[in-house]
């Protein structure tokens, strides 16, 4: 598969938190202890077969990317 997309992340899930309708997935990163969370639906959890250990890679676009300090 080819794909436009460059911020292409890989990492493993770690937690599938699954409601009615929509469901939060967490994935560490390779390399480090970051951590991302995606919002996705429930159906799309179930055809990818995402659970804690799958391997996947989080793909990144965004129209705005906002930074804040303290």
């Amino acid at each position: 598969m080819r794909l436009s997309t460059r911020n292409q992340l890989t990492g493993v899930v770690t937690e599938v938190a699954v409601g009615a309708v929509m469901a939060t997935v967490k994935v560490r990163l390779d390399g480090g202890e970051q951590v991302v969370t995606a919002s996705i639906t429930k159906e799309a959890v179930e055809e990818l077969g995402l659970a804690p250990g799958v391997p996947t890679t989080v793909l990144v676009k965004s129209t705005e990317v906002m930074l804040a300090v303290e």
